[in-house]
């Protein structure tokens, strides 16, 4: 049997010494990163499979930070309507007692003062604003949605009916206001209107108008109580769709560490036999250099 013996082994070593030294870095990379994959030539599937988790977790993210703005803005219209329906309590409070037989003239038009003063209150409510939008406005969250005419004491509404949605995940929507119309003036029970009324009432002592204004609020403050409870709805469903966005995105963090998670124990054995190996060509290389060669001998 006959054995070749490779004339030129330098190429070879070179190959060998460029490969181990490439183990090398793909093994410290990885030990260091804690990923199995760094760039596409490791894995082109596991890559591809990266930039979708990635881009699903990148949208999950701008999600929870639309969602927390709106939760911050129904939170807002929330509290805004439970000082409203303090206001109208009160204003039904002011009423009851001023129907009594028993209280003079004078005190039913101080009570009228009052009102008055609780109308300007729930005007400013009616205008809240959340980051420089108006709350109850319908659609038209840049126009200041009532004005109090000062010497009718009437309350005009100039925003619209519209009503906005917004998506709190892929695919879920939530509507997001109540126009001020329909808060405040609607049909059902019209705030403005029964406290102007129960001020003139007041002013004028007439003791069944008085009555009648008295119904007028108890109306709007159940109106004003009924379309309160689609705040908390929403902010539910916002709560909802947040808890489903955190743990899509831990799921996603756990897809993540299987398709590029480095076993750190394998990594550093194949660090060691890289380093091992990469030392050992170095070393036969070395060695193959200092041979004599044919012109030693000629010489």
């Amino acid at each position: 049997m006959s054995i070749r013996i490779n004339p030129d082994l330098l190429p070879d070593l070179l190959v060998s010494i460029q490969q181990s030294q490439q183990n090398e870095a793909i093994a410290t990379q990885q030990l260091a990163s804690g990923r199995s994959v760094n760039q596409l030539s490791d894995n082109p599937a596991a890559a591809a499979a990266l930039v979708s988790n990635h881009d699903q977790q990148a949208q999950d993210d701008q999600f929870l930070q639309n969602n927390s703005s709106l939760m911050t803005r129904l939170q807002s219209a929330d509290s805004t309507l439970s000082n409203v329906v303090q206001v109208l309590t009160r204003a039904v409070s002011i009423g009851t007692e001023g129907a009594n037989s028993t209280v003079s003239a004078a005190d039913q038009q101080a009570m009228a003062q009052e009102v008055q003063g609780l109308q300007s209150q729930l005007v400013g409510m009616a205008n809240s604003t959340y980051q420089g939008t108006y709350l109850f406005s319908g659609t038209a969250i840049t126009t200041q949605p009532f004005t109090l005419d000062p010497v009718t004491n009437a309350v005009t509404y100039n925003g619209n009916a519209g009503v906005s949605s917004t998506q709190l995940t892929d695919g879920n929507f939530v509507k997001t206001n109540v126009p001020g119309s329909q808060l405040f003036q609607s049909a059902s029970g019209d705030a403005f209107g029964a406290l102007q009324n129960l001020y003139t009432s007041l002013m004028s002592g007439n003791q069944a108008n008085i009555g009648a204004a008295v119904t007028q609020a108890q109306n709007a403050l159940s109106q004003v109580s009924i379309q309160r409870v689609f705040y908390g709805n929403a902010m539910n469903q916002v709560n909802l769709a947040e808890s489903f966005l955190n743990q899509d995105k831990i799921s996603l963090s756990s897809q993540e560490n299987t398709l590029a998670g480095a076993d750190l124990a394998e990594t550093a054995t194949n660090l060691a036999q890289a380093q091992l190996a990469n030392q050992a060509t170095l070393s036969a290389t070395g060695r193959i250099l200092s041979l004599p060669t044919l012109l030693d001998f000629i010489k």
